[in-house]
């Protein structure tokens, strides 16, 4: 699996994933939800580099152009519900793109929150095989959610390339994928910023917090 950290470069990508940060913006819930739309507009961009096109004939109202355009539509995959933000952005860039989703959810095994599982209790996707598959969750934390998410879709068919996307992730759940699918060269891990740490609850350090709270507003405790 390759890793493809997008915070190592400088771009405008950087300001929008600040922004997430910033305890004081994080109180503009509808530019939290746009900045993760706008981050995944911009990976969403640079994953288009990597598919495959093909030349076509487009005619104009003066004649025809020769044009180098993709060769098929992909899928995009999501988890919800952070994700929602995260999947319109690449929905805007790659419009014509059949969806997938994911319901997975993390919740403590014991009071004292120490001890962290993912459930995943509803998945809806078209035939994958022979799909290159855009699976999108804007954070990575042990990693679990999204590999059981991936692992999930996968039941329904195999792609010819797939492509992981996350805005921050832990240097601990970028490791737990890339040891998962050290043997896979048609898996891709793309990542706007990578942070060092986990915290005792699994909570990215620094991360910025709870991106589906932050999104859409608090919500009842799974536990």
């Amino acid at each position: 699996m390759k890793v493809i950290n997008m915070g190592q470069s400088t771009s405008v990508m950087n300001q929008f994933v600040a922004e997430l940060r910033d305890v004081n913006v994080q109180k503009d819930r509808m530019r939290f939800r746009r900045n993760l739309e706008r981050i995944g507009e911009i990976q969403a961009y640079e994953i288009s580099k990597q598919l495959p096109y093909a030349e076509r004939v487009v005619k104009t109202p003066l004649g025809e152009a020769n044009m180098v355009l993709p060769r098929e539509q992909v899928v995009v995959g999501t988890v919800f519900r952070a994700g929602l933000p995260h999947h319109q952005g690449f929905l805007n860039v790659f419009d014509g793109a059949d969806n997938a989703f994911v319901s997975a959810f993390r919740y403590y095994k014991d009071k004292a929150q120490r001890q962290v599982d993912v459930h995943i209790e509803y998945i809806v996707t078209p035939d994958l095989n022979g799909r290159i598959l855009l699976l999108v969750d804007p954070m990575l934390a042990t990693g679990e959610s999204l590999e059981l998410a991936l692992e999930a879709l996968v039941t329904r068919g195999t792609p010819s390339q797939i492509h992981l996307a996350c805005i921050i992730a832990s240097q601990q759940g970028v490791d737990h994928l890339t040891q998962r699918y050290a043997d896979r060269d048609d898996i891709t891990l793309w990542c706007a910023a990578i942070d060092p740490t986990l915290n005792e609850f699994s909570y990215i350090v620094p991360g910025l917090g709870d991106a589906g709270d932050l999104a859409f507003g608090e919500k009842l405790s799974n536990r």
